[in-house]
């Protein structure tokens, strides 16, 4: 559609709220403007609450200037999206925070779609229907981020899915991306559907993910330097190849989460548990160096080399270990 648009809804905090958006959403929003709705710091206009003769008044000057501007102006089939995801945030395990997302402008959604880490029906309508607004849900300490998107054909209820986490960077098309969900429209419903079903799917994708990670650096490290293998003296002075080290440090992101579920199922003081102790080592000597941010090999090259040399020998007992310690599902 070429016409400006505006979805109208109603919020507990905000009163009526709206929200521009199409080709033409510049134009939505200076309609809304006139007629006296204000926009927050997240996009979304709205009307003062607390003043109803006020508020009829402009929803009816706005519905008149929308027919005389051919805009058009639709009803929202739920309550506000930011006071349902509020609602969940304030339901599910720990510290979890809720914000809207406006896609007022449909290449911003287009945009989205690169970051979204999901193999389900969320992604499928992001990807091929219009979505102009969200709210993401996101717990700090675990760098978990959900999105919330209202069902699409105005059916009840909404569909939960996942945005990539940091440290993967784009998740779209990934194998192992976690398949979204359809919630109910109360919010306890939706909070104990995430909580009992979504959430372990997700971390259970992380930790997939995390070993395919560490198992494909591992690989391309061997295929690169076939001989990292042997011992190497102190005084050696050859640089490991560039290639080497930006591979490594895909093993230094991603192994020490796996690491600490690994550690807390193997046996104290058994084979398995010193070559942990050795892998983790190996990772610490490395880190101290420079935090694993530099783009360059650390120096000295040995302490790097022998480090190496620690993750392709006993590799294959942490890979054993990590996928016998996946979280349950």
């Amino acid at each position: 559609m070429t016409d400006p648009q505006i979805i109208l809804t109603y919020s507990r905090g905000r009163g009526i709220v709206a929200i521009p958006h199409g080709t033409r959403y510049k134009a939505a929003h200076q309609l809304l403007t006139s007629c006296g709705f204000r926009e927050d710091e997240s996009g979304v206009h709205h009307l003062p609450d607390g003043e109803p003769d006020l508020t009829r008044d402009r929803v009816a000057s706005l519905v008149r200037l929308a027919k005389f501007y051919r805009a058009e102006v639709t009803t929202g089939s739920q309550q506000f999206i930011g006071d349902t995801a509020g609602d969940i945030a304030a339901l599910l395990p720990g510290e979890w925070k809720a914000r809207v997302e406006i896609y007022s402008n449909p290449h911003w959604q287009e945009d989205l779609v690169p970051w979204l880490w999901d193999s389900g029906e969320l992604a499928r309508v992001v990807r091929h229907e219009r979505v102009p607004c969200a709210a993401a849900l996101t717990d700090t300490a675990s760098e978990t981020t959900l999105l919330l998107i209202e069902r699409p054909d105005r059916e009840s209820g909404y569909l939960v899915g996942a945005l990539s986490p940091e440290f993967f960077e784009e998740g779209h098309g990934d194998r192992h991306a976690p398949r979204g969900i359809a919630v109910p429209g109360s919010a306890a419903s939706a909070a104990r559907a995430i909580t009992d079903h979504y959430l372990p799917a997700y971390r259970r994708a992380v930790h997939d993910r995390r070993l395919a990670c560490v198992a494909e650096a591992l690989d391309r490290i061997r295929a690169e330097h076939d001989d990292i293998g042997a011992p190497v003296p102190e005084e050696t002075t050859a640089r490991l190849p560039g290639r080497v080290w930006e591979e490594f440090r895909s093993v230094m992101r991603h192994a020490p989460p796996l690491l600490d579920r690994c550690r807390s199922s193997a046996p104290e003081s058994s084979p398995d548990d010193r070559v942990l102790t050795r892998l983790i080592d190996a990772l610490v000597d490395v880190e101290s160096l420079d935090g694993g941010t530099s783009s360059k090999p650390p120096v000295p090259d040995a302490l790097l080399r022998s480090a190496v040399d620690a993750w392709l020998t006993h590799g294959e007992t942490f890979l054993r270990r990590a996928r016998a310690a996946a979280p349950p599902t």
